[in-house]
């Protein structure tokens, strides 16, 4: 199982946001600068010895999907943004172009293996001779191809594309629409060939990962989809209603926003699946802890984030196990410092912005009590974090870096330094040209304990003098929130809290770079651009420099303070006891096939 980054979204961001938000009653000035890190740890399977039957599998596993709001509908990982899309079609798009060790490291034996050639500067992928979509078609060298084109397209609804694809000879001319193709990819059997080898200006050393930003994980079917238009592909019939998968299982119905089913998929080249029906549906965070109490799921979604507090209501369940390892996420606060120039298809950061001052930025981070809250309500699987890249990338996560603890007087000195200043008797802060200063938060919709923590960080904010409000008054639906914050340009947030499932390959270009989508607080600077250039540099092969780049660029974004950690945490699922072989081990790349049943209904 390999991973690339994608938002988390409605519950998912919650899950992490909610524990660090209820201090209010709190009279401490300051925490540890160290932050605490897990008190618990998870096995990441289940070891179920009982028999699985034909008649226990001809019956259905049934998932439950945590979130507030309906899934999207996306079907591609081209096109996927959110997690949650990704997390209720994973049975048919789990199966990826490579498979992984533990480590997620490419190995020989997935859909496709790869060759680097440093000397000349080539990737070669080779897809296994029985490589077939779930209708049947072949899975062709020019499947491999298209993922770019779709991602890269000046016209698309992606927002996938990495900066990092501009070392792709050619790539940069088609991003750009000054070409109708992407000149580095050739094809020594022809398009509909096992084969295609992609020129590069230079090789990196995170290539040898899954999930690393230059090299795409996944095919798109180019015959399926090649008489739509690459701007309405997101819309189309075959997105939408009929979806073909490279994975162990095919689609069967999608009830829109609530459900998908599925079954095996005949032409699958791997293992072969041995559950009949598998469903997944979204569940809300308010009935979820119930409905796995009552009986009603076999497990939460393996990549759908569970808080601390299901965790402690969760733990002791009768008939569940919880299974879980550290995750490849993080919860974070952005702010709002410029706008994505449409023309030239890369972020602006506004001097001139509102939260344009790195103290003011720094100063909302430092008056929140992340620790303490997430040591009374995270339950071991929730912690503050310290850096920008989470702790199960262990060489690369600096653990000497200190994030954000909370420190009032500090938050309040950074504020007089720079000039924002309470004049005229005012109780709030202006600006440092003595203008009014209003700073809108947005967050996501939840329970109304979510709403109250919300105002909890309201009020840590309004201690140091800060006039902060929700934006629009209230905690925006998941969809509304994320269609705000993915515009060219607002002004609608100055500050929101969101979360991301990062890449299983630590480069955070695709999220931070000066072109990269996802760089949805618009920050750009020369050295941010030349440290994660520095990671994958020809001098990166050297391990221990990429090292050093990696914890000076976690520095760096912890001083400019534009991007802020909030919490990492466990990826956990509660396991009903009649679930065999569920492993979530990256080492494991075939989850949905590896599963099984022992009874034909949930123990």
């Amino acid at each position: 199982m390999n991973k690339r980054n994608i938002a988390l979204s409605g519950m998912a961001v919650l899950a992490t946001l909610s524990l660090a938000a209820c201090s209010s009653k709190k009279t401490a000035s300051s925490t540890s600068s160290v932050s605490s890190g897990p008190s618990l740890k998870l096995s990441s399977s289940y070891n179920n010895t009982a028999t699985s039957t034909a008649a226990d599998n001809n019956g259905t596993l049934k998932v439950a999907e945590p979130n507030n709001s309906p899934f999207q509908g996306l079907t591609s990982p081209t096109l996927q943004s959110n997690a949650e899309d990704q997390d209720v079609f994973a049975p048919g798009n789990e199966d990826s172009l490579f498979n992984v060790d533990k480590n997620y490291k490419i190995i020989k034996g997935g859909l496709a293996d790869q060759t680097l050639d440093r000397k000349n500067n080539t990737v070669t992928i080779t897809l296994r001779p029985n490589a077939k979509w779930s209708n049947g078609m072949k899975v062709t060298a020019k499947d491999i191809e298209y993922a770019y084109e779709v991602i890269a397209n000046k016209d698309t609804t992606s927002q996938q594309y990495s900066p990092d694809f501009a070392a792709i000879k050619g790539m940069a001319a088609y991003h750009a629409g000054k070409a109708k193709t992407i000149s580095g990819f050739t094809y020594p059997d022809g398009e509909n060939g096992n084969k295609v080898v992609i020129q590069y200006t230079h090789l990196s050393p995170s290539m040898q990962y899954a999930g690393n930003s230059f090299i795409w994980g996944s095919v798109e079917p180019y015959e399926y989809e090649k008489n739509i238009p690459i701007a309405k592909l997101a819309a189309s019939a075959q997105e939408r209603k009929n979806p073909i998968f490279t994975g162990a299982y095919k689609l069967d119905k999608v009830v829109e926003g609530e459900s998908t089913t599925w079954s095996p998929n005949p032409y699958y080249y791997g293992k072969k699946p041995q559950i009949k029906h598998i469903s997944i549906s979204v569940v809300s965070e308010n009935n979820i802890d119930k409905a796995i109490q009552s009986k009603k799921y076999d497990f939460t979604s393996p990549t759908g984030v569970m808080r601390g507090t299901d965790y402690n209501q969760l733990k002791n369940t009768k008939d569940y196990q919880v299974v879980g390892q550290p995750g490849l996420n993080y919860s974070y606060f952005g702010f709002n410092v410029g706008h994505f120039d449409t023309k030239t298809g890369t972020n602006v950061t506004d001097k001139n912005s509102k939260m344009a001052n790195k103290n003011l930025r720094q100063a909302m981070m430092y008056a929140l009590n992340l620790d303490q809250v997430s040591k009374k309500f995270g339950y071991g699987i929730s912690w503050r974090a310290n850096t920008l890249i989470p702790p199960v990338f262990k060489e690369y996560n600096d653990t000497s870096a200190q994030g954000f603890p909370l420190n009032l007087k500090k938050a309040e000195s950074l504020l007089d330094k720079a000039g924002y200043k309470k004049r005229n008797g005012s109780k709030w802060r202006s600006d440092p040209k003595g203008k009014k200063l209003v700073i809108y938060f947005g967050a996501m919709a939840g329970t109304s304990v979510q709403a109250a923590e919300y105002q909890d960080y309201l009020q840590q904010w309004h201690k140091i003098g800060l006039d902060v409000q929700l934006t629009g008054g209230k905690p925006m639906e998941m969809n509304s929130f994320y269609n705000t914050l993915e515009a060219p340009k607002q002004t609608k947030m100055d500050v929101y809290a969101a979360a991301w499932q990062v890449s299983s390959e630590p480069t955070p270009t695709s999220l931070y770079g000066a072109t990269a989508p996802f760089n949805t607080g618009h920050f750009v600077s020369a050295k941010n651009t030349q440290l994660m250039d520095d990671m994958n540099s020809n001098k990166a092969w050297n391990q221990s420099y990429r090292i050093k780049v990696f914890k000076e660029w976690q520095n760096y974004m912890n001083q400019q303070a534009a991007y802020a950690p909030d919490a990492f945490d466990y990826s956990w699922a509660p396991v009903n006891k009649r679930v065999k072989g569920y492993n979530v081990s990256p080492a494991n790349n075939e989850f949905w096939s590896s599963l099984s049943l022992t009874s034909s209904s949930e123990k």
